[in-house]
């Protein structure tokens, strides 16, 4: 393994489920100091691949690249050959984490892929995935996750009770689901059955990619919140968190994994099996914001869903301009929605430096000064004089809106009228993406009887607009039952977990405005139906054939 003797940051989490709220609280040292504010972040990115006679490792390797939008903190790939599984991990970007000599050192004939943003453990060496650990019978176990758990808690007890985990460390949700999937595989008990009775114990949004060396497993979530796609290659099989890794690795897209199912790929072929009856829940962000704009998520392309956001937000939020331009690059298509709906001129209009996103520099004061200005430039014969509409794909504390409709009009701008492709976001997220605390959400922060109009003046826009909910979802081609919408409107399908400030903070806030609104705790009341042993399904690998096994 790679290693790093690097220990979890003990401020990044603190107890089961606690979150970081990663803001500088200090004033704008500068007219475009946006405090450091950061976008939202989904928790991981996962990748895995069968295939005998193929690299995997590099196959690996370059699907991670395609998911690393995901997950930028560690990486890490896990590589069985039948006999053992090597696991290369560290923190960084992939490109930082991996070079030619260690992808040649992982040799075999299944891989598991990992990027990673923390939401349930620290940012150290320890909580990177792969997560490794040996049955008791020396069967080794490699599993990578993204999502988080609701019920973290109790099977974090479950598994100190064991003596697998130490509650005192914060272990991360990935790594106590490894624990308990090692200590309950036998000879007698093999790995596909054990995980058969983990994940029917699970609560929360999770997709899980885990091997024994010889089998690659493929699980989700009940309610499917995260994405989770399967391919096939000429000699295998491969599964994404998104189907832009499949198009990357030159896989051809099948379908995808279907809520509470668990897809098992070896030597036998690919067959399926249901773990839990499924009530889908689509987390409804991974088409404003988290997936990329090539992919494809429930039949729905992502960019098509943008572009539709952003003609019904020209529809619903009309304003008088010269020129629509984004906020690079997750604000694009939403603009060319917006531009081709009113028939105002696209414009680009702001420039992204694609390299300023990570850096282990610490800031001075003059560079906090520059704040936006590192990551976005204007291009100023484009936009002087112009009255502009600049579309983005959310606002959350509001310092970087601040910060950039300043520059815009020290650049020249004669107008500037701010359109965001989703509403106001007013909750955290307890399924996996690391938004900020509910105090510090702008929404949460302004005056309830015109909540609009006071973020406008806060972020000193000439007008502000939103897409609606039911803008948003009708893009989306969902059906509003189908979706998660929490970060939105406070509901909370799959409960919220215990023992987290945030989840305090959201059921004191919505027994306020109902006592009968309040979400359950743990997801003890989340209606999750098992399956008999003797009513597991088999699930076909493609929808025209009928429920039964596929070989290669």
């Amino acid at each position: 393994m790679a290693y790093n003797d690097s220990q979890c940051d003990p401020g990044a989490r603190a107890g089961f489920g606690a979150r970081s709220t990663r803001a500088e609280s200090r004033r704008p040292s500068g007219r475009y100091d946006d405090l450091g504010e950061q976008e939202p972040r989904e928790e991981c990115g996962v990748f895995g691949v069968w295939a005998p006679g193929e690299d995997v490792s590099k196959l690996t390797y370059y699907g991670l690249y395609a998911l690393q939008h995901r997950g930028q903190e560690a990486a890490g790939i896990a590589v069985g050959n039948g006999d053992q599984i090597v696991v290369f991990k560290d923190l960084g970007l992939v490109s930082q984490v991996f070079d030619e000599q260690s992808l040649d050192s992982l040799r075999g004939h299944i891989a598991l892929g990992h990027t990673r943003y923390s939401t349930a453990g620290g940012v150290c060496w320890e909580n990177a995935q792969p997560m490794f650990r040996m049955s008791p019978d020396g069967t080794d176990v490699a599993l990578g996750h993204n999502g988080n758990l609701v019920n973290h808690r109790q099977l974090t007890l479950q598994a100190a009770r064991l003596g697998l985990v130490d509650p005192k460390t914060s272990p991360s949700d990935s790594d106590v689901m490894c624990a308990l999937l090692a200590h309950n595989t036998s000879e007698a008990h093999p790995l596909e059955e054990a995980a058969m009775k983990l994940f029917s114990q699970v609560r929360g949004a999770f997709c899980v990619t885990f091997t024994d060396g010889t089998s690659l497993y493929a699980v989700r979530d009940p309610h499917g919140v995260r994405p989770l796609s399967l391919g096939k290659l000429a000699s295998g099989w491969v599964v994404a968190s998104e189907t832009a890794a499949l198009d990357i690795v030159g896989a051809e897209f099948v379908r995808d994994v279907e809520p509470g199912e668990m897809v098992i790929i070896n030597g036998d072929g690919l067959r399926s099996r249901k773990f839990a009856e499924s009530t889908r829940k689509g987390c409804v962000f991974e088409y404003v914001y988290l997936s990329r704009p090539d992919s494809v998520l429930n039949g729905q392309s992502v960019n098509d869903t943008r572009v539709g956001i952003g003609a019904r937000l020209a529809q619903e939020a009309p304003a008088d301009g010269d020129l629509v331009i984004p906020v690079p690059e997750s604000g694009t298509p939403a603009a060319v929605g917006y531009a081709q709906e009113s028939g105002i001129p696209f414009a680009q209009g702001l420039m992204k430096n694609a390299y300023v996103g990570r850096t282990f520099i610490q800031p001075s004061q003059t560079i906090r000064q520059l704040g936006i200005r590192l990551k976005l430039n204007p291009l100023r014969r484009v936009i002087e004089g112009k009255r502009l509409i600049v579309v983005d794909d959310s606002i959350v504390r509001g310092n970087t809106q601040r910060a950039l409709v300043r520059m815009l009009k020290d650049a020249g701008a004669a107008e500037v009228h701010v359109r965001i492709a989703s509403p106001p976001v007013k909750w955290p997220c307890f399924y996996g993406i690391d938004f900020a605390s509910p105090s510090e959400l702008i929404a949460n922060n302004v005056d309830p009887e015109d909540p609009v109009g006071h973020i406008c003046e806060e972020i000193g826009a000439d007008s502000l607009a939103y897409v609606t909910t039911a803008g948003m979802v009708a893009a989306s081609g969902q059906q509003r039952e189908d979706l998660c919408a929490a970060c939105f409107d406070g509901i909370y399908p799959l409960g919220v977990p215990d023992d987290d400030a945030d989840a305090e903070v959201v059921r004191m806030r919505l027994v306020e405005e109902d006592p009968n609104k309040e979400p359950t705790k743990g997801g003890h009341d989340v209606p999750v139906h098992v399956l008999p042993a003797g009513e597991q399904e088999t699930v076909s690998a493609e929808p025209e054939r009928d429920r039964r096994t596929l070989n290669d």
